[in-house]
């Protein structure tokens, strides 16, 4: 597909932002113009190439396209992103892919042909950020490897994100984020005691490398500032994940201690756990702090549990966590959900309800926050979408449109470009667009 569907003058054609998502402060949230009334948005001016499919590399141009970066999502001609076919589509548009594909300009190049290796020097020319996920040694077959890139622009940063890293013995094999979770022992520590490993049923890992490389792309951006230079960002996948898991790898190196799976319950404290309600619901009880296990027992009619030896440390709770569970679990399933949410927060304990979508998005505290925003979108209508991921009081980032068609900005931005209709067209006649 080529063209742009959108007709001129409407407001949610790329390149018109609208007041749809911005998140600034409280008083801020009325201004005319959205993000840009005050000024430019914090990554105004920056121009990103998205190579990328499905989540982590994509996910990350998105979080930059959300504070304002201008995003050009680089699809193959005839092999579009695979997300625009992941999940439920509403009239054959896929869903996913107009939250992941928000706030870039959708393009086509071939980047094996002749024409589309030639283009995307030119547009990489005009980038700071190129993202891209092909396995190692893809770009360097199609001669725009680094050495090519920087080349034609030596202030480029080329964020890379595979699965296993640009080297070593399985940096050639096909992955996942699926992988990484099990690889870094995400899935080991996941699950009841007795039952298999659980993996994740949404993108954990994928989504989790997306954050890091929209940080390490930043990151690399602010290095430029001072050496004038642009540079490579090499995420795997795998390793953001064993990040976030904690001291585990210094747990066994100094102990030789390995942590099982231990359900809903933690290793570290108690009492900690999803509890069933009166009225068939489920909440969510935390006590990392021991003020608030304090409270929590004293709140169930248990305070005596407070005064035992063990209830000084978090470990000797979590190691007393069935004396604990049935002290809370007891309370708890005597009363209703509203009945102990209400108990809970006149204690000044933790709780939370587990909820489904349906309740996210009927919680006041997400729409206090807008964590939720609704878009204007020319193929669905009215779109609800999350947010961007926090508030700026000064430069607030904005969901501007969510994803367009496969193609739909092709024309415009090679003519941006420079390019010809001819010349257009004769890319077209070599089946690189």
């Amino acid at each position: 597909m080529s063209g742009d569907p959108t007709a001129p003058g409407d407001p949610t054609a790329p390149g018109e932002p609208t007041p749809h998502g911005d998140r600034t402060t409280p008083g801020d949230r009325t201004t005319p113009g959205g993000p840009t009334a005050a000024g430019v948005p914090a990554l105004g001016g920056l121009r990103v190439l998205d190579l990328a499919t499905l989540f982590a590399g994509p996910m990350a141009a998105s979080l930059l396209g959300d504070f304002g970066a201008e995003v050009i999502k680089v699809e193959h001609p005839r092999r579009p992103d695979p997300s625009r076919g992941h999940g439920p589509a509403k009239d054959g548009v896929g869903l996913w892919w107009k939250v992941l594909g928000r706030n870039k300009r959708a393009i086509t190049l071939d980047l094996s042909r002749p024409g589309g290796r030639a283009t995307l020097l030119r547009l990489a020319a005009t980038a700071d950020v190129v993202i891209e996920n092909f396995r190692p040694g893809t770009l360097e077959r199609w001669g725009l490897g680094w050495d090519a890139l920087s080349a034609a622009n030596p202030r480029l940063v080329l964020a890379r994100v595979t699965a296993f890293g640009q080297f070593g013995p399985y940096a050639h094999r096909p992955g996942f984020g699926t992988l990484a979770e099990a690889m870094s022992g995400f899935a080991a520590l996941t699950g009841e005691p007795e039952a298999p490993p659980v993996l994740p049923p949404f993108g954990l890992a994928d989504s989790i490398a997306g954050l890091t490389t929209a940080y390490g792309v930043l990151t690399a951006l602010a290095a430029r500032e001072r050496t004038g230079a642009g540079q490579v960002v090499d995420m795997a996948i795998i390793e953001p994940i064993l990040s976030v898991l904690g001291p585990h790898p210094t747990w066994y190196d100094q102990l030789g201690y390995v942590q099982e799976r231990t359900g809903n319950r933690s290793a570290n404290n108690a009492p900690r756990n999803t509890y069933r309600t009166a009225d068939g619901t489920w909440v969510a009880v935390s006590t990392s702090a021991q003020s608030v296990a304090e409270r929590v027992l004293r709140l169930v009619g248990r305070p005596e549990l407070t005064e035992r030896p063990w209830f000084a440390t978090g470990t000797g709770r979590a190691a007393h966590a069935d004396v604990l569970d049935e002290a809370v679990g007891t309370w708890i399933a005597a009363r209703t959900r509203a009945e102990v949410l209400a108990a809970f927060e006149a204690a000044q304990a933790a709780v939370a309800p587990v909820q489904d979508v349906r309740d996210v998005l009927a919680d006041p505290q997400y729409r206090a926050l807008e964590t939720v925003t609704t878009v204007p979108d020319p193929e669905l209508g009215p779109l609800r979408l999350q947010n961007v991921l926090f508030r700026l009081s000064e430069t607030p980032g904005a969901i501007r449109w969510a994803g367009r068609p496969h193609g739909a900005d092709t024309d415009a931005v090679l003519t941006e470009l420079g390019l010809t209709p001819d010349e257009i067209a004769a890319l077209r006649e070599e089946g690189a667009l």
